[in-house]
Formats: structure tokens, sequence, C-alpha cells
């Protein structure tokens, strides 16, 4: 029989080590109340150690986290909220700060700002927790944007392009699309090894639902994760949520992945943090919001950047959202996101009500950095392409007073009006480089001049099909290009070498 100690003793054995070594000594506990409560804000007594950003503790079973320290008085602002909660109730710090559960288990699911589930499934499996708050990487860890992110919409990828680690702002009125570019973007990353992270801010639930039932359909899901803040939620929460986004794609970072983090959008989380201030009695500043709005914004999108070989090499692209009033591109959240930013896309209206789909105004729109991440091929023909539109943006001036144009004239404005034709693209139909870069060799080299612009979608119809099926890629001779598009124009087949 064995000598060994039974299994059902050793907590028995335990305790009484515990007690044998336990020494009795002086424990400071700290404990508030609360004074006030509601809006989702919380004014509470005592708790003199508490700091900025703390996560406290009510005894009904509420959380929130410090937002404001007064001489008096901690404002606390509500994570979770019981309708027990009431003044009178007891406080305790947790002793942390706020973070969130991180790792690949998180892929297809939709969580809040505080890593709970919202999909009805398990709590997601996780490999650590991460910060919410956390210091952007230093510079002697940061690369040059080098790398492209196609978003697959042909005015993007090949006017405005985009870097792996750049932020791209998103900006216009409601109910241009904004949303729909985001969108299609996060579609068009299938099978790119990238990671997506889509943030809801203060969304109605419609609108969550629509979002994830079109990324489920589209097969993205399957690489993004949900961060949703609903309308109906505490504003504590939505003012979390950029945030919570920002820490699970910075995980994946660090691990040497190339992450797209769309905040969607900036403008209602800015409400959102203006409503908390102006409750707390912060001193408002510009449009009534708090003097920090800019460092809070600046903080998180810092966080975006692309790390040297040395720190894993993986990069964070942002495309942060923010709406416009009546095209105002130069009120303060906008202004301030594209202080911040690495380049814009715009969106205007009129472009919208003429049936120019996405509505993106080349003239307004700018990548500052996205140059140096496109492939050779396609900035070379996107160089000539872009001429092209300028000067036709220019010379349509002239035909609205009816006057007689030079035949060169006459010339730019119907290759513009072609051109025009070609960018139209619809909803959720990303194309990949290959056909962008199909079009602009068509297009560059007259090869669609001579079909009437209705007929347009069509033959690019059929020469995205053929590109598909063919073994062209980006760094195919141009020679090759050439002949290949010819014969897909004449219904021939054409050997592609």
């Amino acid at each position: 029989m064995s000598n060994k100690p039974s299994t059902e003793n050793r907590p028995l054995q335990q305790q009484a080590k515990w007690l044998e070594t336990y020494q009795p000594s002086l424990r400071i506990h700290e404990q508030g109340a609360v004074v006030s409560v509601g809006d989702g804000i919380a004014w509470i007594a005592g708790l003199p150690s508490a700091a900025m950003d703390d996560v406290l503790i009510f005894a009904d079973g509420s959380r929130g986290m410090v937002f404001d320290l007064n001489e008096d008085m901690i404002g606390a602002v509500l994570l979770s909220e019981t309708d027990a909660l009431t003044s009178g109730t007891t406080v305790q710090r947790s002793g942390r700060t706020l973070s969130i559960p991180v790792g690949d288990g998180l892929l297809g699911r939709v969580v809040d700002p505080l890593g709970n589930p919202l999909d009805g499934g398990e709590p997601p499996a996780h490999s650590r927790w991460q910060p919410l708050e956390a210091k952007s990487p230093p510079i002697i860890a940061r690369d040059f944007v080098h790398r492209p992110l196609y978003s697959g919409i042909k005015i993007i990828d090949t006017m405005v392009p985009i870097g792996r680690g750049q932020r791209q702002l998103l900006i216009g009125d409601e109910g241009l699309g904004r949303s729909a570019v985001a969108i299609d973007t996060v579609i068009n990353q299938k099978d790119q090894d990238i990671y997506c992270v889509y943030v809801l801010i203060g969304q109605k639930r419609s609108t969550v639902v629509n979002t994830i039932d079109t990324l489920k359909e589209f097969g993205a899901l399957s690489y993004t994760t949900i961060v949703a803040a609903e309308a109906s939620g505490l504003p504590g929460l939505q003012q979390l949520a950029p945030f919570a986004g920002c820490a699970i794609a910075e995980y994946w970072m660090q691990q040497g992945r190339d992450v797209l983090v769309v905040y969607d959008d900036l403008s209602t989380h800015a409400r959102t943090y203006r409503e908390l201030s102006l409750l707390l009695r912060r001193p408002p500043g510009r449009e009534a919001y708090p003097g920090d709005i800019f460092s809070v914004h600046a903080r998180l999108l810092e966080r975006a950047t692309c790390l040297n070989a040395a720190h894993g090499g993986g990069s964070m692209t942002a495309l942060p959202i923010v709406e416009t009033k009546l095209g105002e591109i130069a009120a303060y959240i906008p202004t301030n996101l594209i202080s911040i930013t690495d380049g814009q896309v715009y969106l205007d209206r009129s472009l919208f009500a003429s049936g120019f789909r996405p509505a993106i105004d080349i003239a307004l729109s700018v990548s500052r950095i996205g140059g140096q991440a496109q492939h050779p091929s396609i900035k070379e023909e996107a160089g000539r392409m872009k001429l092209d539109y300028l000067q036709f943006q220019e010379l349509e001036v002239f035909t609205r007073f009816g006057a007689r144009l030079e035949a060169s004239m006459e010339t730019a404005i119907r290759r513009g009006k072609l051109l025009r034709q070609i960018l139209k693209q619809d909803q959720l139909s990303p194309l990949p480089a290959t056909c962008q870069m199909a079009w602009l060799v068509a297009f560059n080299n007259h090869l669609l001049d001579d079909i009437d612009i209705e007929q347009v979608a069509t033959h690019l119809q059929h020469i995205f099909e053929q590109v598909r099926a063919s073994d062209l890629n980006l760094n195919s001779p141009k020679d090759s290009w050439l002949n290949a598009i010819s014969g897909w124009l004449n219904n021939t087949p054409v050997d592609v070498v």
C-alpha cells in the first residue's frame, strides 16, 4: 500500500502550511461610496489613492473606470451597470487598468470593448491580455511603408494608394458610402494573409447586424474580428471601443502579422467623449469639445505603423472614418484627423448625386506615403492616367459655356469622360491588383477609345474575367499585357508569354 498522502488531504495540508507561515500585519484598505449616479457616470467620494484609468468595482457588481480626478470626488464612467447601483453603494479599487483578451481565438467573433462575446458563443479563447492604453512604437522600432494594401477599388488603388502601416482617413458626409469603402477593403483582404478588425462605435443594432451579415456572406468574417459598442449601450463603452480594437490589432502586429483596423466612426467617438467630459464638468473648448480630444485621437492612431524586421516586421493599417456636415472639411474634428493621418479619401455629395460611385473627389483626396508602396508597374501606368484625369477636370468647366474647343481639347474631354465611366464601380465588387493593371494598360494605350461609353462596363467585365483566368501578373512584360488585352477585346484567343 502506497505511503503517499491522499489527494483529498492536500488542500488541508496546504492550508495548514499557510497557517504556519502566516504573519499578522497591518493592512490598509480603501473604500469609497457613490455620491450620485446617472447618464453613464458616477461621482464617488473616498478612494484617495485612485489614479486615472483605474478600474473600480462596485458592491452591486457594476464596474467603472476613473475618468476625472477632483479635489474632493472622483468622476468615473460606467462600464457595466445594474439596477441596484445607487447613491451610497460602496466602491473599491481593483488595482489594475483595463485590458482585453487577444489572440487568434477572436477571429470570426463579435465582442464588446471589454472582450465579452456578443454573438451568443462562449468567451473566445485568448493568448494573453492586452492593455487598451499603450504607448505607440518608438521611432527606432518603425520601418518605412513599403508594401501595398489593396482596397480593390479602382480609384483608390491607382490614384490614392494605401500602404501597409499607413493611416488613411475616409471622410465625407453621411450616406455617401464611407463605410462601404471600408467594407470593400476588408472583403478584398481575403487570401492576402491580412487580419482585420472592424470597430463599430455608437452604431444602430441594424447597422451592426448588416455589417456582420455582409462580411459573413463574402467569407470575410473568418479573418475579421468585430468590436461593437452599440448606440444603446453605455457611453463609457463607446468611448473605449476604438482602443479595444487597436489593442486586438496591436497584438497581431507584435506577432509579425499584417493587420487592417477600421474605426467606424471617430466622429461618433468624439461626440461621446465630449458628452462624458461635459457631464464630468471639464472645461469645454472649440465646438464644446474638451481640450484633449486631439490627444485622444493622436495616441490612438499613432499606434498604427509598420514595424522593422528587428521588431517582427508586422504592420497595422488604420482606416479611421470621420463625418462632415454639408461637406465642411474644415470643421474641428475633421481637421484634427487630417493632420494626424497620412492622407484622406474624400467623398463628395455632388459626385454622388451625379451617379459617380464611389463618389471620391480626386482633387481633395491624397495619399502622402502610399505611392512609396505601389507596385512599380501600377505606379507608372497610374501616373499617366492621373494627369489625363486632372486635365479633363479643368477642361470640363469650359463645356458648360458651350464654347468651341480645339480638336486636342475635345479629345482630352472625350477620354476624360471615358475614364470617369471606367472608374465607376459597384459596391461589394473589389478587384484584384491584376485587374487594376489591365484597365490601366487598356486606357493608357487607347484600346478603349473606339468603344461606346455605354458599353465600356461590359468590355471591362470581359477583360477582368480573362485576367483572372490567365497567368498574367504585375511583373509580366507590358507587351504581354497589350497583346492579351487587344486579343480579348477582339474576342480572339491570345497565347500569353
